[in-house]
């Protein structure tokens, strides 16, 4: 299905021209049939909810978007597929990246965190119930970022929820978007679907946050389809010793990156371990290679490696339904070769097993989103900023090899945030920058909660003040994000 048929399905789903079940059908009165190689659903009438904001995916930008709508007054719905928050925070990561500039890489630059607000407030929620490491200073590696925020990832799903439930969000988990209800270049409004049946979502203004950028397409936003990454399924591992793995990788001179935090309630204990693969063991090395496996891992619990991450090249977009299906498949299976090269070659790791997958395998880039600017990577480097930033970041995934200049930060602009051609529509997320070297800056998790704090009070903002989303006036934007401690250089 190319772009257009795409965006005319969804425009159908939501005129109500397709129909859920049979069932359905016969009490519409209906009819179907069904023309070649294509079944014809009849009409059908779908109950209506109605809200201020719609944010479509619960994910590391969705819950902060959420919680900025909600607590500007809006009444705020969250659509998630999954059955809780979290995203790829709690899936498909390390830990958070970054709350700081690259100060320790630049002696002499000033230490300054330059994410704070909501995200900052999830740390803390998280801190108080022994579930982050809090911001951890790298002693070794910090060339590629200053700190370690690693959290628990089961714990970070109960506190964004609990947060949601605290602000008033209407929250609907298991709830998977279906299509868009358009009227020119205006979202009127979104189709769902869940147990609870097929359901008509109006609202003023919208946020998507889905990664693959379900909403935009849907809503007949432009957009590419690079299949520029390798996707992931990051898994945990228990019963292993950290500083056993901690040893084995000093034995053959191989640690990367190395920091110390909070860890099992106790500080000064390692949180974060990186090794270089080329100086591992031939059969440990080729191992890793043929599975994709990144010898970097994160923790905040004793005998547990957080994240051991395996990578996979897809043949196509991840938006593949087939593909992707034999990405899971081959996704899993490295999984298990990796626990065999544990316990084979790591000291501590002769018992180490599978705790926890992600229900499905996580995406670095889907749809790249086609918005009012295309954040290029001098702007990244050069640490550019724009007379319409909604606050700054200094972090970037290809360091040491490029980092923004002098330890500094770039902004994003709030017209980077905008699809083309669509009024009421806010994207945020990996969905942003065309510039593969820019993205690997952008689509880090802390940039994403960033970019959910300002797509969420935008839109709430827009909701209020009943205009488009470049009708909006940036002043008034910029004052209530300083107030919510969004930090802005200069």
């Amino acid at each position: 299905m190319d772009r257009r048929d795409f965006s005319k399905c969804g425009l159908m789903l939501g005129a109500g021209v397709l129909s859920g079940s049979q069932k359905g059908a016969a009490a519409a009165g209906g009819r179907s049939g069904r023309t070649g190689n294509y079944y014809e659903e009849p009409p059908k009438k779908l109950p209506v909810r109605q809200f201020d904001v719609v944010v479509a995916g619960a994910g590391t930008g969705g819950v902060v978007a959420a919680l900025a709508a909600a607590r500007q007054g809006a009444k705020t719905i969250l659509i998630e597929r999954k059955g809780y928050p979290g995203g790829t925070v709690t899936e498909g990561g390390t830990a958070l990246h970054s709350f700081y500039n690259l100060w320790k890489a630049f002696p002499g630059v000033k230490k300054r965190q330059v994410v704070r607000g909501i995200p900052q407030q999830i740390i803390d929620r998280l801190l108080k119930v022994g579930a982050c490491s809090g911001h951890a200073e790298m002693s070794k590696g910090y060339d590629y970022d200053s700190v370690c925020t690693a959290i628990d990832t089961e714990m970070y799903k109960l506190v964004t929820f609990e947060m949601l439930h605290e602000a008033g969000v209407y929250v609907c988990v298991n709830t998977l978007l279906a299509g868009a209800i358009v009227d020119g270049t205006r979202i009127k409004g979104v189709i769902t679907e869940s147990r609870s049946g097929r359901e008509a979502i109006y609202a003023k203004s919208f946020v998507d946050c889905t990664a693959y950028g379900d909403l935009a397409a849907f809503a007949g936003a432009s957009y590419n389809e690079p299949n520029d990454y390798s996707v992931c399924n990051s898994i945990g591992v228990g019963n292993v010793d950290l500083e056993k793995l901690h040893e084995f990788l000093e034995s053959h001179d191989a640690v990367s990156q190395y920091c110390e935090g909070i860890r099992s309630g106790e500080e000064g204990k390692i949180v974060r371990i990186q090794g270089r693969s080329s100086r591992l063991p031939d059969g440990f090395r080729q191992g890793m290679s043929d599975i994709g496996m990144s010898m970097v891992t994160t923790t905040v619990h004793d005998n547990y490696m957080m994240f051991v991450k395996l990578n996979l090249k897809l043949l196509v977009s991840p938006t593949s339904r087939d593909e992707v299906a034999r990405g899971e498949l081959e996704l899993r299976r490295r999984q298990a070769k990796a626990i065999g090269l544990f316990r084979e070659y790591v000291p501590g790791c002769e018992k180490a097993f599978i705790a926890r997958t992600s229900p499905m395998l996580n995406i670095r880039r889907g749809r790249q989103i086609i918005c009012d600017y295309d954040i290029s990577h001098e702007d990244v480097i050069e640490g550019r900023h724009f007379d319409d930033d909604v606050f700054a970041y200094g972090f970037h995934d290809s360091a040491p090899k490029l980092q923004v200049k002098g330890g500094g930060t770039y902004g994003i602009p709030y017209r980077a945030l905008l699809p083309a051609g669509v009024e009421n529509l806010f994207v945020a997320g990996m969905m942003i920058t065309s510039d593969r070297r820019a993205h690997m800056s952008t689509r880090n998790t802390v940039s994403c909660m960033g970019q959910g704090q300002a797509t969420g009070t935008a839109a709430a903002l827009c909701s209020r003040k009943k205009c488009g989303s470049r009708d909006l006036k940036y002043a008034d934007l910029r004052r209530t994000l300083k107030k919510d401690d969004v930090y802005f250089e200069g």
